[in-house]
């Protein structure tokens, strides 16, 4: 089988109480479509309640390069400033961390 060129990857992080996310979901999850060779994302979503939060944290992350999570979280920490700040950067570098098992072809450790 013929692999294709965009991978999907997700990552998970347990949301501080008292929010309203928190509410709806007891984790964050956020998921990406991201360019198999290159590492560039090319979609986002994640689980946060509003749409702007959603909107937002995608036009952060959507043309960066996945495997470059330095820049990602300092893209995340000088502009998200919303209360699942911490679980947000939890769940990317989840993501950071599968599309390396991705890219060694290591798939077996994350199924």
């Amino acid at each position: 089988m013929l692999k294709k060129d965009k991978v999907f990857i997700s990552g998970y992080a347990k949301l501080p109480g008292g929010i309203t996310a928190s509410e709806l979901y007891s984790v964050i999850a956020v998921t990406m479509v991201v360019c198999r060779e290159s590492g560039k994302i090319t979609e986002v979503d994640c689980t946060l309640a509003t749409d702007t939060a959603r909107n937002f944290v995608n036009q952060l992350l959507v043309g960066k390069n996945i495997m470059d999570l330095e820049e990602l979280s300092e893209d995340i920490s000088d502009n998200y400033y919303g209360a699942a700040k911490k679980a947000l950067l939890s769940a990317l570098k989840q993501c950071h961390e599968k599309i390396k098992l991705i890219s060694n072809n290591m798939l077996d450790e994350i199924s």
